[in-house]
């Protein structure tokens, strides 16, 4: 397979217009790609929170447009000056600038630096690896962070906020397939079914759970936390997490503060730990695509996904801006 210079292709471009930001798909060459050294022809790419807020003109995520969005690639070499990479490899591009600086995997092809590529991890195929995707990533940083800090299965129940979400509801399958008990926190209590096939042992609805105090300390219940929302229910977390437990921080959905006295670390010695894949080294991604190999059985993402099309994209951001999708949404390219 070879990419002539001016080959046209389709992505999803955000823009300003004078309404606002709009999305639509529209043909792009080759030409108009960065110039690095890796030529990807994407198959599969998913839609992350992150995404939905590029697409719509949130400049904490995008600076430029017009824009294409996508902080997921997954597909085949095209065309390669890095001798580490050859013509016809599969392989996946997750995080770094992808998406959110440079053209990302809502396009029929991406242009890349070779240091932000890894080789399709064994044991998925291309569309099962974008299935999991920056949130599976993220979610089995967060389980291997919060094992790293001593949790073990038998120190008790584990509770996952936004748990419908992407990184919530890949949260929750890794933890139970790591023998944990998990408490499902989410506002779509039409889903709960949806989170006990996933591996939850119950499920609270968040209004519900919320109701708590807003002491400094609460009742500790949770051996750890995994939230993936912020402001209240990351406080919320910290204030009922067990003595020496820890809160991985992975997302902000719901909101970018965290409002608690220092109780919680000094009386409780409680641990807060900060999630970020975007820039996580390469070596690191790759010790931990070997661990969701390990979890993660191809029929379980099957619970999960949701695929589409470039074209259905548009209608599909807005529905994620508006929380009413669950699981993974993933894009087929050439669907």
């Amino acid at each position: 397979m070879t990419a002539k210079r001016n080959e046209p292709y389709l992505a999803l471009i955000a823009e300003e217009k004078s309404e606002g930001f709009t999305q639509s798909i529209q043909t792009r060459s080759l030409d108009d790609l960065p110039d690095h050294k890796v030529l990807i022809r994407v198959s599969y790419s998913s839609l992350n929170y992150k995404d939905a807020l590029s697409a719509s003109g949130n400049r904490g995520v995008t600076r430029n447009y017009p824009h294409t969005p996508g902080i997921d690639a997954a597909g085949v070499v095209v065309e390669s000056c890095s001798p580490e990479l050859k013509k016809g490899d599969e392989v996946i591009v997750t995080g770094y600038g992808l998406g959110m600086d440079t053209p990302g995997g809502f396009g029929q092809y991406i242009r890349v630096p070779t240091e932000w590529v890894i080789a399709l991890p064994p044991g998925f195929n291309l569309k099962q690896s974008m299935i999991i995707g920056t949130a599976g990533l993220t979610a089995v940083m967060s389980l291997d962070k919060l094992e790293r800090m001593g949790l073990k299965p038998e120190d008790g129940e584990v509770l996952v906020t936004g748990a419908t979400g992407g990184v919530g509801s890949m949260a929750v399958m890794l933890m139970a397939s790591a023998g944990y008990q998990v408490c499902a926190v989410t506002g779509k209590t039409d889903r709960e079914n949806f989170l006990m096939e996933l591996g939850a042992s119950r499920v609270i609805d968040r209004e519900i759970w919320l109701e708590n105090s807003i002491r400094p300390l609460l009742t500790p219940k949770w051996a750890a936390v995994i939230d993936t929302v912020g402001g209240p229910y990351l406080t919320q977390a910290v204030q009922s997490v067990m003595p020496s437990g820890s809160v991985a921080c992975c997302g902000m959905i719901g909101s970018n503060e965290l409002y608690t006295s220092i109780f919680p670390f000094i009386i409780r010695g409680i641990n807060l730990l900060g999630i970020s894949s975007a820039e996580y080294p390469i070596t690191e991604k790759i010790r931990l695509w070997a661990k969701l190999a390990v979890l993660i059985r191809p029929w379980m993402l099957e619970k999960l996904v949701t695929e589409l099309s470039l074209k259905a994209l548009p209608d599909e951001i807005q529905r994620m801006l508006c929380g009413k999708t669950a699981g993974r949404v993933i894009v087929n390219l050439w669907k």
